[in-house]
């Protein structure tokens, strides 16, 4: 059997694939981090992880464990916390974040009733940067986002989970104010081909920026990569100053109106569907709470 030190050891060095800051988080010596390690791999018999002076990777039965442990030790963790949330009731303090002012209006809304329903629990609510909110919630220093996610995302991203569709809203195209585009009615997706595309930051999943920022046009047209940028703000200015052009909501219209960005409508692309995120087996009674919340808040709005 394992003991729990082994597996919090080796779970948490196959997420960082560095021995420092995996003592870091769990405030041991990077020395007793790799004793743990070495002792699981002569238990085991073969390495879990292949080193070389500049970095650290799961071998492939390190990888192989890390997917069968993980899931199952996620589901511990959150089958202990239900326990202790179901005999005292929902108390402590929710960290929840979001990405954009129109999301943090709505957390504002869900947050107010959640509190009527549970008032022994406090909501902290943070405001994420785009890059920001998968590394928050793997870290833990939150444990819900609100964020616009791509359909199937969870199915696609299997590290976590997703509350109902809060919001639907249109796509519209964030273009320099002098552009020929500014002047349209509409554009379509394949017209991304003709101009540069802003990225968002590698540090978000793969999917979630294919549907942001797709390399491809549906016909098959290559895109041109633009800049990249960590924040909304650096991406507008980025599109004003003419670097490229960036898929935006609706709602940027309102929230974020420009002298220098225009904002034109997809005459063919699907809507942005924000939800509620959290990690894969994070569904204590808090989230689920929250989650309740904000989709009757949404419901009753409609």
């Amino acid at each position: 059997m394992l003991e729990r030190h082994e597996v919090e050891a080796f779970l948490t060095l196959a997420e960082e694939l560095h021995f420092g800051r995996t003592a870091e988080r769990l405030h041991v010596s990077t020395a007793r981090v790799s004793q743990t390690i070495k002792k699981l791999e002569r238990r085991v018999g073969v390495p879990l992880f292949d080193r070389t002076s500049r970095r650290v990777q799961l071998s492939p039965v390190g990888r192989q464990l890390f997917e069968e442990i993980r899931p199952a030790w996620t589901q511990i963790g959150t089958a202990l916390e239900r326990a202790i949330e179901s005999g005292k009731g929902i108390a402590g303090t929710l960290r929840v974040a979001f990405t954009g002012a129109a999301a943090g209006q709505l957390l504002v809304g869900a947050s107010e009733l959640f509190r009527k329903r549970q008032p022994d629990c406090e909501v902290r609510i943070r405001e994420a940067q785009i890059g920001e909110i998968v590394t928050w919630l793997r870290d833990d220093e939150v444990e819900i986002v609100l964020a616009s996610l791509p359909p199937g995302f969870p199915e696609r991203e299997p590290g976590f989970d997703t509350g109902p569709v809060l919001v639907s809203e249109a796509r519209m195209l964030a273009v320099p104010v002098g552009h020929p585009f500014a002047r349209r009615t509409s554009v379509s997706v394949e017209d991304l081909a003709r101009v540069p595309m802003l990225q968002l930051p590698d540090t978000l999943p793969a999917s979630l920026r294919e549907d942001h920022t797709p390399a491809r046009t549906p016909s098959g047209l290559p895109i041109a990569p633009g800049p990249s940028a960590a924040t909304f703000q650096e991406m507008l200015t980025l599109v004003g100053a003419g670097r490229g052009v960036f898929p935006v909501g609706a709602q940027a219209r309102r929230y974020y109106a420009r002298p220098d960005v225009a904002y034109v409508p997809f005459s063919d692309a699907p809507p942005l569907e924000w939800r509620l995120l959290w990690r894969a087996g994070g569904a204590t009674a808090r989230v689920l709470a929250f989650s309740h919340a904000a989709h009757d808040m949404v419901t009753d709005y409609h």
